[in-house]
């Protein structure tokens, strides 16, 4: 059975509860999401397995999943986008370019860029059903149809816009 560690309001690991099980009150859990880009600004998503309890059958974001015991964010980062996609990224430096909060946890979203080949993906079959790259728009198209999580669609905005800088100030 999966652990996670729970943590404080302010991130600091308070023990560990096994998947399923009630988070306790005041405690937290932390979630990942990594959005690939791609040189032409498009973002890599995947449609998830019938078989998901949760949105079955709706497209997602690149990867995203729990981060377990012992594991910090961006080491579950890297072993989701591995054991998804197939692919191997090194996060060790990087922090998430954003964080949001959920009523039981911490939602960390890294944004990567990376020109992959859809053809070439190993995917975890047992998660996701394809990839394929989309635009901003048609992500939008996608949430209003139904067809993707139902995502914010300014988060949507956020994302695409945080792969071009990783600040929430303008430059002149």
């Amino acid at each position: 059975m999966e652990e996670w560690d729970v943590y404080s309001q302010d991130r600091i690991r308070t023990g560990k509860i096994q998947r399923g099980e009630e988070i306790p009150q005041g405690s937290f859990r932390i979630v990942v999401h990594i959005c690939i880009f791609n040189t032409e600004g498009t973002m890599l998503i995947q449609q998830r397995q019938l078989s998901k309890k949760s949105y079955p059958n709706a497209w997602d974001l690149s990867v995203g999943g729990c981060v377990r015991a012992g594991e910090s964010s961006d080491q579950a980062a890297q072993r989701e986008v591995m054991e998804e996609l197939g692919i191997s990224l090194d996060l060790e430096e990087h922090r998430p370019h954003v964080t949001i909060h959920f009523e039981q946890g911490f939602d960390d979203y890294y944004v990567i860029h990376q020109d992959v080949d859809v053809n070439a993906l190993e995917l975890q079959r047992e998660e996701v059903q394809q990839a394929a790259w989309a635009t901003q728009a048609e992500i939008h198209s996608m949430i209003d149809e139904g067809t993707f999580i139902p995502y914010h669609t300014s988060l949507i905005d956020l994302l695409f816009s945080m792969r071009e800088i990783r600040d929430s100030r303008t430059h002149l």
